[in-house]
Order: C-alpha cells, then structure tokens, then sequence
C-alpha cells in the first residue's frame, strides 16, 4: 500500500474527499516526524512507538576501493511494533509466547534476609 492508496482508504471507509483525507494523513505524519525529530517518542497503543535512536559511530569498508572508511555518528528513526500490530501479522508467533509466558512458573518474591542478633 503506498500514500495514494491509504488516502484513498482513509476517503471511501469516512465518506470524505480524497483532499480532506490527504491534510488528514499529512497532519498525522507531520506531527510524528516533528516529534521524534524532537527526540519524544510518540506511542500508539496497540499498532507501535516511532522514537529517535543514536548510531554510534563505527568502521566501515568501501568494497569499491577496497579501503576501510569511517562513519559518523549519527540519529535515526526506529519504529518497534506494538504487541497486537506484531499479533495480528503473526498470529503463530503471538500463540507461541503466549503459551511460553503461561508455562513459566511464578517467581515467589524473596523473604528479606534475617538480622543476626549480635551477643555481648
């Protein structure tokens, strides 16, 4: 799916223009990218977070002339799925650690340690 094709979704399932539909989407991602351009994180419960992550700098190779080069540092966006995004394209895997979180045991939380009483 690409933008036209959600524009033209976002229309037809609210029985708006396809204009109106367009702002609409632009207002959308225009405040995330403002957002994480801020370095906030931005969470829609349920579908993910889109949040801005640092890239250390590192090494590199440049196959072409064979020489090692340097990158910089640098800020990225990353988007990690929500649990129910990641269950409904999985449905398999969202089963699987649902009945793996179910199999561990309880942990029983630690009786706090006991004082030695010291004799005079």
């Amino acid at each position: 799916m690409n933008r036209i094709e959600l524009v033209e979704k976002i229309a037809s399932t609210h029985n708006t223009s396809k204009a109106e539909a367009a702002r609409i989407l632009e207002t959308i991602t225009g405040a995330i990218v403002g957002a994480v351009k801020k370095g906030d994180p931005v969470q829609l419960v349920g579908f993910g977070t889109f949040k801005q992550v640092a890239r250390a700098a590192r090494s590199g190779f440049n196959p072409q002339a064979g020489t090692k080069i340097k990158i910089a540092a640098q800020k990225v966006p990353k988007f990690v799925p929500g649990a129910a995004f990641k269950a409904a394209v999985d449905p398999k895997a969202a089963k699987r650690k649902a009945e793996k979180a179910a199999a561990k045991p309880v942990a029983k939380k630690a009786a706090p340690a006991k004082k030695a009483v010291a004799k005079k």
